[in-house]
């Protein structure tokens, strides 16, 4: 994964805001894959 915040991009975004939505982004895939599993 390439974020192009250094360093702290990782769980807050501070930078640019690229963590945050990757956040939310990894939060649906885990929801959807879940979902898929329960079923």
């Amino acid at each position: 994964m390439g974020a192009p915040v250094a360093g702290c991009g990782c769980g807050y975004g501070y930078g640019s805001g690229s963590g945050f939505a990757l956040l939310i982004v990894l939060f649906i895939l885990l929801i959807i894959i879940g979902a898929t599993f329960w079923y």
